[in-house]
């Protein structure tokens, strides 16, 4: 006969680092972060100056100049890929039960997670709106940034 424990039987886990309250927490305080840093990025490129219309390359060539604005837009890069890929591992670990199947979408998620943070902070770090520069053919707002 099998038994069955009482519902306020304690669990004993095993010693170590508990991932699964890191990853937690992690969702918690990202998730804060992410709302200040989200409408803050949101308020400065739709309300303060043109707004929407006014959103072209001059402006994020003019944006990514600034170290405060590549740090803002790095951080929130890496906080907002690593809340959804944690997110996607969870849902995976909820619904999949197969553990090679677990194991390859995951494994999946992690990749592409850190393969569009390399790309997306080479592209901030990296930004050059002066690249290929012809001051023929530019227009006036990117032939002032690179005089």
């Amino acid at each position: 006969m099998t038994t069955i424990e009482a519902p306020r039987t304690p669990v004993v886990r095993k010693k170590g680092s508990n991932l699964e309250k890191w990853g937690w927490i992690y969702m918690r305080v990202s998730g804060l972060i992410l709302v200040v840093l989200i409408f803050g990025h949101l308020f400065v490129n739709l309300m303060v100056g043109e707004g929407i219309s006014g959103i072209d390359f001059a402006f994020v060539a003019g944006k990514y100049a600034s170290p405060f604005w590549q740090a803002w837009d790095g951080l929130m890069l890496w906080l907002a890929l690593i809340h959804g890929a944690n997110g996607m591992r969870t849902i995976i670990n909820d619904y999949v039960t197969h553990p090679r199947t677990r194991a390859v979408l995951v494994g999946a998620v992690v990749v592409a997670a850190a393969f569009l943070i390399v790309l997306g902070t080479l592209v901030i770090t990296t930004f050059d709106p002066c690249l290929g520069f012809d001051p023929a053919t530019a227009s006036d707002t990117i032939s002032s940034i690179c005089a």
